[in-house]
């Protein structure tokens, strides 16, 4: 199905090109795919760009964000796609259906705040709240409305079989009626900019069916797991008395515990381990209605590093420790942001805006993992460096974290391609090992891969969608500091198997020089660093 949407931009700042649509995998049409210096330059003020968004094989709970900069925080929404008609669920239909979108809120200008880190090279504030839906709830400051709101209500007065929940997400508390004996399907979607988030509803087991537009075996569970970027669909049975429950995330729990009405218990001493617990559960269906096709010969093997770096600043004029600023790699390489779209530059066969020399492997091995390492590691070489593979190659993509700068786990995303997890654990990747517990039988199908920290995963896809396509993790930090690179997938023999042609309409790029791109800091380059053998994968 092909569906065009004419965005407008009436703000004062650009907003890429209007919004990524997360999860759409848009066939051979990365021209509609959203981010800003990968598949276009901005939509800037006044000015208006038509999405052709082409739905294909998904199903379930998608979304919607600006793509440039930190826009993001304030412009998101939920995207919902239905089975087709004729067809329903794989599982017993819900009486109603709620859609919950997780985010944050500042009491600062935001952007004001991301050009001031950007020039300075330091730490991006913490939000000042949690949202869902817009409301951060009766725990926050600045809800009181909404505290005096649920004082007045009486559970026992008119409601009748009515079950109250009450959601923590400016000025109250977000509330979903459920009607005591009937099943809820909640489609959660996770739109903040920095925190994974752990989801439960008090009292209730919840039954987890479907996960970044993609279904699973159904499976119980007292919470939900979601790094930023992803979403997460789930059943809720309303089988208890009736009353107010609080549907909470793990960023509110310490002064949750106060209040009168049930609040589900999300005191998690290990997040690592307990998030691991519930992905481990996830399946796909793999039945005849919704078949699974992973590969299983692999014409192209990748190991990427996920790192927190430092980057040298001109004359030690950044805020940090001796004079440098922040930075985040893949495989050593923190992504610069280039003057004119990569897309446009691979379509037009432009010089200079971009190589094709991003390494498939760590250029330096060593114990990624261990606590202590040679501080040299910590500089990134900056760069803007892309990956090219060949239509229809099959590619195994293992993500691997590191101890440098102590970082979080990464929710990896890929735009333009869902791929199947086949694997994961904690500690270094053995290739030797690993491999042999993978599950290629029903793996989960995603867009976004939640790394642990510490720890590794591997995906596995087929490249058929041609096109420029970015891979980037969604802790929006990471992004700006360079956590980023692009997969350049040629076009296949065919019209059928080729990228579209760019639209008439395509914005152009401002005089580069004016525009505040972040990753523009200094490296050290590696001849100039004296680096010891700290041991490889041990």
């Amino acid at each position: 199905m092909i569906y065009k949407r004419i965005i407008a931009n009436d703000l004062q700042e650009d907003v890429g090109n209007g919004w990524c649509r997360h999860g759409l995998l848009n066939p051979r049409n990365p021209w509609s795919d959203g981010p800003k210096y990968i598949t276009m330059c901005a939509v800037q003020p006044g000015a208006n760009f038509t999405h052709d968004l082409r739905f294909s094989t998904e199903e379930g709970t998608l979304w919607y964000h600006a793509h440039s900069d930190w826009t993001r925080w304030m412009l998101h929404g939920a995207v919902v796609v239905y089975p087709k008609i004729g067809a329903t669920y794989p599982f017993p239909p819900p009486d109603k259906e709620y859609v919950a979108v997780l985010g944050e809120w500042w009491t600062i200008n935001v952007m004001e705040m991301f050009l001031g880190r950007v020039r300075d090279g330091g730490e991006f504030n913490n939000s000042d709240a949690y949202t869902i839906n817009g409301q951060p709830g009766d725990i926050y400051s600045c809800s009181e409305a909404g505290k005096k709101q649920m004082q007045r209500l009486d559970p026992t007065s008119n409601m009748t079989r009515l079950v109250l929940l009450y959601v923590y997400t400016s000025l109250g508390t977000n509330r979903f009626l459920v009607e005591q004996g009937k099943t809820y399907l909640f489609r959660l979607v996770n739109a903040a900019m920095t925190t994974s988030l752990f989801v439960a509803v008090a009292n209730h087991s919840l039954t987890v069916v479907g996960r970044d537009g993609s279904y699973l075996k159904p499976f119980d569970n007292e919470l939900v797991v979601l790094s930023p970027g992803q979403t997460v669909d789930f059943l809720l049975h309303a089988n208890q008395t009736k009353g107010l429950y609080y549907m909470a995330d793990n960023t509110t729990t310490a002064i949750a515990t106060t209040l009168p009405r049930p609040h589900p218990q999300l005191q998690i001493s290990q997040p690592d381990g307990a998030a691991y617990e519930f992905v481990s559960k996830e399946r796909s269906l793999a039945s005849a209605d919704h078949p699974v096709d992973v590969p299983t010969e692999i014409d192209t093997r990748l190991l990427y590093t996920m790192s927190m770096n430092l980057g040298l600043c001109p004359n030690s004029s950044c805020k940090n420790l001796e004079g440098t600023r922040y930075a985040a790699s893949l495989n050593n390489v923190s992504f610069v942001s280039p003057s004119a779209d990569i897309l446009e530059a691979y379509y037009q066969s432009l010089n200079d805006i971009y190589t094709t020399d991003f390494p498939s492997f760590p250029p330096y091995l060593f114990n990624f993992t261990s606590e202590t390492y040679s501080n040299e590691l910590v500089y990134s070489d900056a760069g803007t460096k892309v990956k090219v593979l060949n239509y229809n190659q099959t590619v195994e993509l293992v993500f691997q974290a590191t101890s440098l700068l102590r970082s979080d786990a990464h929710p990896m995303h890929l735009h333009g391609y869902d791929f199947y997890v086949v694997g994961r654990g904690f500690g270094n990747f053995d290739p030797e090992k690993d491999p042999l517990n993978y599950n290629l039988v029903d793996p989960p199908l995603e867009n976004t891969i939640a790394v642990p920290y510490l720890g590794w995963a591997a995906v596995r896809f087929r490249a058929n969608n041609p096109g420029v396509w970015l891979l980037h993790c969604h802790l929006e930090r990471h992004y700006t500091w360079g956590m980023v690179t692009v997969f350049i997938v040629k076009d296949g023999p065919t019209n059928e198997t080729s990228m579209l042609p760019p639209p008439s309409y395509m914005p152009k790029c401002l005089d580069p020089d004016v525009i505040e791109k972040p990753g523009h800091f200094g490296t050290m380059k590696p001849s100039d660093r004296s680096l010891e053998d700290t041991g490889a994968f041990n």
